[in-house]
């Protein structure tokens, strides 16, 4: 339940891997399975250039998350535009308010991206370190109220 160092290890490689996505190609590879091929919006070259990259799970065959901000979306339809959705979803990604192209930046301004990239994404995997750890704290003090007023005939109550 709680967060450890192999939890924020395979956070830390993720963010590296993540670092050869912005190359369009390398995003496009990764839709190898995706349901929408033809006659749709959401292709995968179209996914690609909205910056997604393709994250099957057992139960979403069509999971597609941004490789910048991180935004996941699923339950995609042939007619769904990858970058209205994105805009829609997600207005404040960098990647989407980019306006020149990914090979001309500056080496300033692809390090100011990359910092905001970072930023994203450890900001995400926090927040969920900071989730488990208010259930956990939850479910302790919970279980201590009940130990305290079943055990000790404490008068504690035990409203939330």
């Amino acid at each position: 339940m709680a967060c450890s160092l192999e939890d924020l290890s395979l956070a830390s490689k993720r963010l590296l891997e993540f670092q050869s996505m912005y190359d369009y190609e390398n995003r496009l590879k990764t839709f190898t399975d995706w349901p929408f091929t033809e006659g749709c919006q959401c292709t995968p070259e179209n996914m690609a250039q909205a910056g997604f990259i393709h994250c099957p799970t057992e139960n979403g065959p069509d999971v597609a998350q941004c490789f910048f901000c991180l935004r996941e979306l699923e339950g995609w339809e042939p007619d769904d535009d990858p970058w209205m959705e994105h805009c829609n979803r997600s207005s404040n990604c960098a990647f989407i308010t980019l306006r020149t192209n990914f090979d001309d930046l500056t080496m300033e301004e692809f390090i100011r991206l990359e910092l905001e990239r970072m930023k994203c994404f450890y900001r995400k995997h926090i927040n969920r370190s900071i989730l488990l750890f208010e259930e956990a704290f939850a479910a302790t003090t919970n279980s201590l109220l009940e130990y305290c007023a079943t055990c000790h005939q404490c008068t504690i109550e035990l409203d939330p």
